[in-house]
């Protein structure tokens, strides 16, 4: 099926697609065209990349059926901040962290970092262990019998997290509790790197998109990335 540009100009479905995906990668449509493998493409209205993306999105894998394939002994989790420039609710959507506007998103990787799961984007004002609570992250995880290594963030999430020691008010960590927090930092170091992946696409760097469009945004680039 074709459609038509703002110029009326023919657009092929894979050159929709091609362009949808250099979209999502570069956040960019660049000039008024664009050459992808030697096709020139009219810059599409939003409907032709919206199209694309949800279509993708649709074949995004829950967290459960992503843990079923996988079987991996245990998973990492930690939240990001997806900013964007366009807010709906400007108190909602600014992170005090970050101190940025944007969407929290939880992301979680295998033992090597490798992206398994995105969660629905929240408001950036969400706490991380707010959004893992929203999302039952960790009652699905504990039900399939997978544990979660994570950060100071998640403390007070329940006894299947694993979560570091903190330093109580005027005392400082004894040797062993050092050692337990140097060893959770080493292990959940791929978690890291599943983020930086995440980020490579630059539509989650500084999205100029409505944060409402992010959760389908995050699921098409999980599809993407699990065909990788």
């Amino acid at each position: 099926m074709k459609t038509t540009d703002r110029d009326g100009r023919k657009v092929r479905p894979y050159q929709r697609a091609m362009v949808a995906l250099v979209y999502l990668r570069e956040h960019t449509l660049g000039e008024d065209r664009c050459r992808v493998r030697d096709q020139r493409v009219h810059r599409p209205r939003h409907a032709h990349t919206s199209a694309v993306t949800d279509l993708l999105a649709q074949r995004a894998p829950g967290l459960l059926k992503a843990l079923r394939e996988a079987d991996p002994d245990f998973v990492l989790m930690d939240g990001t901040l997806a900013e964007c420039h366009r807010v709906g609710d400007s108190r909602a959507d600014y992170s005090h962290k970050h101190r940025r506007h944007g969407v929290n998103v939880q992301v979680v990787t295998d033992p090597d970092g490798r992206l398994l799961w995105l969660s629905p984007a929240l408001p950036g004002r969400a706490h991380d262990l707010t959004v893992a609570g929203t999302h039952r992250i960790i009652r699905i995880c504990e039900r399939q019998g997978v544990p979660i290594p994570a950060d100071l963030a998640y403390q007070g999430g329940g006894p299947w997290l694993t979560t570091g020691i903190k330093r109580r008010p005027l005392q400082e960590l004894t040797p062993n509790e050092k050692t337990v927090n140097r060893a959770l930092v080493a292990a959940r170091a791929p978690v890291e790197r599943g983020v930086a992946r995440l980020k490579s696409w630059r539509i989650f760097r500084s999205s100029r998109c409505s944060p409402n469009r992010m959760t389908s945004i995050a699921k098409a680039i999980l599809t993407l990335e699990r065909q990788a």
